[in-house]
């Protein structure tokens, strides 16, 4: 079996309980040292064989996996594999060679720089969806044309803008193209290795965005988040208004914020009380014993 495991976002306990017994029960890991923090490596047993991607190429990885058609192994990607992990291709290499695979997702950086900041990024009345994109670079040629960061921009949404600090000033100038619904006080936020020990944040706004991604001298893992949801307060949810009904949940009568479950409400199962455990203990007690004691 071949586990693409999602590392998360540099934390070594963010790391999920699916992904960290994968990494415990492998024989083989594969990581990326410039991309995954070596505290995630703390999950593999004793004498597994760890190789370093930093330095291989799509032909090497896939070598490793033809030669060791047997093992346990775990290929480690930053945040979560599905999000600009470079999988797709080595999950079509496993389909033609019949090999058996699994994607674990992992928790993203965008979570991790949201926790940060401590902002909901789909706030009612605010913004209700969250853009994940990048500026167009050396790679270029993946980016569909019709997907912009200016034609992003100008639904207001909040976007969540990865790889793109090696281009701060063509990232601020799309994002303020004239069809875009931003402007020089929207709230920004530039987050440098979210969740790992050093951790930056700098809030800012789209006016001085350019400047500030300059002055922070990272150019790799690096999240900037753009939108009025980074500082603005919305409207209260539907969710858990006592005036709104759900399939769990009749709306509150008149005067009241009590909540009313409805009849599709499954009980939850109650912890016992202190005085309850020790009343069943009791009872087992003395049916063990009997009715005339030992």
């Amino acid at each position: 079996m071949i586990s693409f495991v999602g590392a998360g976002p540099g934390a070594a306990d963010l790391i999920t309980l699916r992904g960290a017994a994968r990494l415990a029960a492998a024989d083989v890991v594969i990581w990326a040292s410039s991309l995954v923090p070596e505290g995630i490596l703390e999950h593999c047993r004793a004498g597994s064989t760890i190789l370093d991607s930093s330095t291989m190429t799509l032909e090497d990885v896939l070598g490793i996996y033809d030669a060791n058609p047997e093992a346990a192994t775990v290929r480690l990607h930053s945040g979560d594999p599905a999000i600009f992990g470079a999988i797709q291709e080595q999950i079509d290499w496993c389909v033609a060679h019949e090999r058996s695979f699994e994607v674990i997702p992992g928790v993203t950086s965008l979570s991790a720089a949201a926790a940060t900041l401590g902002r909901e990024l789909t706030i009612p009345t605010i913004s209700q969806s969250v853009v994940l994109t990048r500026v167009p670079g050396r790679t270029s040629a993946s980016m569909p044309e019709s997907e912009t960061l200016a034609g992003f921009a100008a639904h207001g949404c909040t976007m969540a803008i990865f790889l793109s600090a090696s281009k701060p000033r063509d990232l601020q100038a799309q994002l303020l193209a004239p069809e875009s619904a931003f402007d020089l006080d929207t709230p920004a936020a530039i987050v440098v290795r979210a969740s790992w020990p050093d951790e930056r944040v700098v809030r800012t706004t789209l006016g001085r965005l350019a400047e500030d991604i300059e002055a922070t001298k990272e150019k790799r893992t690096v999240l900037v988040l753009v939108g009025p949801a980074l500082s603005e307060v919305g409207a209260r949810s539907h969710l858990y208004s006592p005036r709104f009904s759900h399939h769990f949940r009749l709306r509150s009568h008149d005067g009241s914020t009590t909540g009313r479950p409805s009849r599709n409400q499954r009980p939850s199962p109650a912890a016992p009380s202190r005085q309850g455990e020790a009343n069943r203990r009791e009872g087992e007690n003395a049916a063990s014993t009997g009715p005339h004691g030992n």
